[in-house]
């Protein structure tokens, strides 16, 4: 039996979907799938066609952010100095840590961010070690610190202040 491809605009609605999902649980932890729908551009259907659940569309929402933070630490050391590469990926954290708190908020805790704890430390030992390759990054911090130290950034209260908070914990990372 031949594989059964994906129409292209089967693909589209169903990235469409989680960007405007993702675009409002940037502003509210609520999401009415009528309310995702409508903004898509697709019909009920559509949306439970690729997204049975609520809780379906959260967890690709997150998955799908967890995946663009980790392929962007490789494509920023590409493109500049592992410090730079390092300071601009914590900003892609700061977005990453903003839809996580709505995704985490609208499913009132949970567990879905335990399957991604090892790409993301994966992520930041790849910058800090080309960090330390470069002597622009501490030698002594390993991924569990930055981690620990990212960890404030799920609370409530970060979300004014994470920019702020991002330069301290660098600039701490940073070689004197």
């Amino acid at each position: 039996m031949p594989e059964r491809r994906t129409r292209a605009d089967a693909v589209s609605n169903r990235a469409r979907i989680v960007q405007v999902a993702r675009e409002l649980l940037a502003s509210s932890s609520e999401l009415p799938m009528n309310a995702v729908a409508k903004a898509a551009g697709v019909g009920q259907g559509t949306l439970y066609r690729n997204f049975a659940t609520r809780e379906a569309l959260l967890a690709e929402v997150y998955r799908a952010d967890v995946d663009r933070l980790v392929a962007s630490a490789p494509e920023l050391l590409a493109e500049h100095d592992a410090a730079t590469a390092f300071r601009l990926w914590l900003d892609n954290v700061a977005d990453y840590a903003r839809v996580k708190r709505g995704v985490l908020a609208a499913l009132e805790g949970g567990e879905l961010a335990a399957g991604h704890h090892d790409p993301i430390a994966e992520a930041i030992d790849r910058l800090l070690a080309a960090g330390r390759a470069e002597g622009t990054l501490r030698a002594d911090v390993g991924a569990s610190d930055v981690l620990l130290l990212l960890g404030f950034l799920s609370r409530p209260e970060a979300a004014d202040r994470a920019h702020h908070v991002l330069d301290l914990i660098f600039t701490g990372l940073r070689v004197r």
